[in-house]
């Protein structure tokens, strides 16, 4: 009896690990080849059960070899949301993956999209992925600046830092300066922090234009990290309540990046405004700008130090409503805005750069294809069937 009783133990928990077991179907109706796109799988959208957890389910192609994946708990529960992968799907094509309960004996454990709050540096926040990093201002460097002590920084701008390796630096970058062992101000052969911010919106600082004059917010406040891994890290930063003439601004950013991406998303959340401005600064004014409303991007080329970079913001279909090239001769105030209006209080949208000393764009038509490409693909995203 006990036996028998162990037998049909034994053959319902098999029966209820092969019913969590899922076959997906990934379709790219594109006409293009299609990878470093990030695919987000939920309980939900597999069928699975409340009970189910997704850190126990691994990925695996139509040749049976592991998908790198990531589990995100995006709302701080302690229970993961959502399963992340990146497919690599050919033109016009569809392929199967199994979704099981398992591990992946390969998995990486390299942390490429890694983000954090860097205390030993004032208090700034960085990000970076195998392609990028950026960085921006906390409360302390803004309150530096504020009672006139050497070393703050005060701006909203987001920073560029011009890494050209596929491996992270953020951490060795802030101990080399720290340590007093070098500088990341000195390209040594991992790239260098040369781009200037200052008062300007960086890559990707917002504004609001009130009768023709723009208004911003101070350093971020407060942060939040929500995950770092192989394919993306995402954090949420908090800016205090600010003024556009008599106009009281709320303001905070859910900011991620996904491997192999040059652009970060910001999904921003303003109270106070029908619109936003989202800036690439002009420096010195001596680069090229481009637009294209219609596939939803704009660029600026310029030369920096001895070489050249690309900025560009992307948004969704329909939502850049227009842009200002807007120059003057106010320090570090001339900047390519994008407008982009609110919906629900909320605004989506994708900043960064291609350096060309560290990423394959070696002129502004290189960059601006990318963008184009970009564009073309957050409006048409990978389709997910689950098979029945």
């Amino acid at each position: 009896m006990k036996k028998q009783l162990f037998l049909i133990t034994l053959l319902t928990g098999t029966l209820v690990l092969h019913s969590q077991n899922k076959t997906i179907t990934v379709s790219n109706l594109l006409k293009i080849d299609r990878e470093f796109e990030t695919v987000e799988l939920t309980k939900k959208s597999l069928g699975l059960d409340a009970t189910a957890k997704l850190e126990n389910y691994a990925i695996k192609d139509k040749s049976n070899s592991f998908l790198e994946t990531q589990t995100v708990d995006n709302d701080g529960d302690g229970t993961a949301d959502v399963l992340l992968f990146q497919p690599k799907i050919k033109a016009s094509s569809k392929q199967d993956f199994e979704v099981f309960v398992g591990t992946n004996p390969s998995a990486s454990k390299v942390i490429s999209c890694y983000s954090r709050f860097v205390p030993e540096r004032t208090d700034d926040y960085a990000w970076e992925n195998n392609k990028v990093a950026f960085r921006t201002y906390g409360p302390v460097a803004q309150k530096m600046v504020e009672d006139k002590i050497p070393g703050g920084t005060l701006t909203s701008g987001m920073d560029a830092w011009l890494k050209r390796v596929d491996y992270p630096i953020i951490n060795k970058w802030y101990e080399k300066m720290t340590s007093g062992a070098g500088t990341y101000h000195k390209d040594t052969g991992e790239g260098l922090d040369n781009f200037h911010v200052g008062d300007s919106r960086g890559i990707g600082g917002i504004a609001v234009n009130v009768d023709g004059k723009y208004y911003f917010s101070k350093n971020f406040i407060s942060w939040k990290t929500i995950t770092t891994g192989p394919i993306r890290t995402s954090f949420i930063l908090t800016y205090a309540d600010w003024d556009a003439k008599g106009n009281k601004i709320t303001e905070s950013k859910l900011i991620s990046l996904d491997y192999g991406s040059y652009l970060s998303r910001f999904e921003t959340t303003i109270t106070g405004a029908k619109t936003i401005s989202v800036g690439l600064t002009l420096h010195e004014k001596k680069g090229t700008i481009g637009t294209n409303l219609k596939s939803g991007w704009l660029s600026y080329w310029e030369p920096i130090d001895d070489s050249e970079i690309g900025l560009g913001l992307v948004a969704p279909k329909n939502t850049l409503a227009s842009f200002d090239n807007h120059v003057t001769d106010e320090k570090d105030l001339s900047n390519l805005y994008g407008n982009i209006s609110l919906k629900n209080n909320k605004a989506v949208y994708y900043t960064g750069f291609g350096w060309k000393k560290g990423s394959p764009f070696q002129n502004k038509q290189e960059w601006e294809t990318y963008l184009t490409s970009f564009a073309e693909k957050i409006n048409n995203p990978l389709v997910v069937k689950v098979k029945k």
